[in-house]
């Protein structure tokens, strides 16, 4: 029984290859996120300096290996010029590494950071074993039968697939965790913990914003969104043990509420970072994403293989 289990799952990972457009779709909006936060932002804002010097980190941090603060502005921009081919999907083999080396080192150097730095920097590590041994020049490629050649293939596949499979239970233990710390705070078991997030005055409501929804902060009405976000993250951690028929559903619930928390607390990265992680969270793995009308402009308009290329244009 065990040796018949053992055969099905073989001949299951060597018909579905983990490296499909679900994880590239996942990698670039992990990598979206970090973009756009060094993309719009000084570096004065998330590097403190002293004398324009910065101090030396044993993190081994790629924002701190030069002291001169008048260096780090180019750092930043080579960080953006990697973030961006991640984006569009070049190379995951090279770009991989750098992708987490660019995130860890933004979550441990920089001062102003929200949730969404730290959930890149973890989650862009346990992508590696998928980036360091996809063989395809896009991420929105499909996997091509050639690939399959491969000596080590078999054991590529197993440990890509048992890293996604870590990475589901991660994601569903982050927000089991969540749950847990918020039934803890007497806010959240009274139903006003959205009251006091949204008064913040740092990270509460914009003022147009606030004139528009401060009767419900001013009434009962605001245990509907304090509970329901409480309801939400405990079926986002449940969606861990659902059939796949109802991720979808479970998907737009799960994005729509980050896009509320984007919209109403200005937490715009954070929201396209954890899209990502629940892109490989709620999303088949398996499967390919209905881009294929884009991809198949994109593919034959700017990647045309050499011998086209030479038919073409000599």
């Amino acid at each position: 029984m065990i040796q018949d289990a053992k055969k099905q799952l073989t001949l299951w990972m060597m018909k579905n290859p983990p490296w499909t457009n679900v994880y590239g779709l996942a990698r670039s909006l992990i990598a979206l996120g970090t973009l756009l936060t060094l993309l719009f932002n000084p570096a004065s804002v998330f590097f403190k300096t002293q004398n324009q010097m910065l101090s030396f980190s044993d993190t081994f941090s790629l924002f701190l290996l030069f002291p001169d603060f008048r260096y780090i502005e180019v750092v930043k921009a080579v960080c953006i010029c990697i973030l961006i081919l991640v984006v569009i999907g070049w190379r995951p083999r090279l770009t991989g590494f750098f992708h987490w080396w660019i995130s860890y080192s933004f979550q441990n150097s920089a001062v102003t950071l929200d949730g969404g730095d730290q959930v890149a920097a973890v989650f862009t590590l346990l992508l590696l074993p998928l980036t360091l041994t996809d063989p395809r020049k896009w991420h929105w490629s499909p996997y091509e039968a050639s690939f399959e050649k491969r000596p080590l293939e078999p054991y590529y596949r197993s440990l890509c697939w048992a890293t996604l499979t870590i990475i589901r239970i991660q994601v569903a233990m982050l927000y089991f965790n969540s749950v847990i710390a918020k039934l803890m705070e007497e806010e959240w078991q009274n139903g006003t913990a959205v009251y006091y997030y949204l008064n913040d005055p740092m990270l509460g409501l914009p003022d147009a914003l606030h004139s528009l929804f401060d009767f419900i902060l001013q009434s009962k009405l605001v245990i509907i969104p304090t509970w329901g976000t409480l309801i939400v993250q405990t079926i986002m951690f449940c969606a861990l043990f659902a059939p796949k028929k109802y991720w979808r559903l479970i998907l737009f619930i799960s994005i729509f509420m980050h896009e509320i928390f984007a919209v109403m607390l200005g937490l715009t990265s954070f929201s396209i970072t954890v899209s990502g992680i629940l892109v490989l969270f709620l999303v088949p793995a398996e499967k390919t994403v209905a881009l294929n009308h884009y991809n198949s402009y994109f593919i034959s308009y700017n990647f045309l293989n050499k011998r086209k290329r030479r038919k073409l244009y000599g």
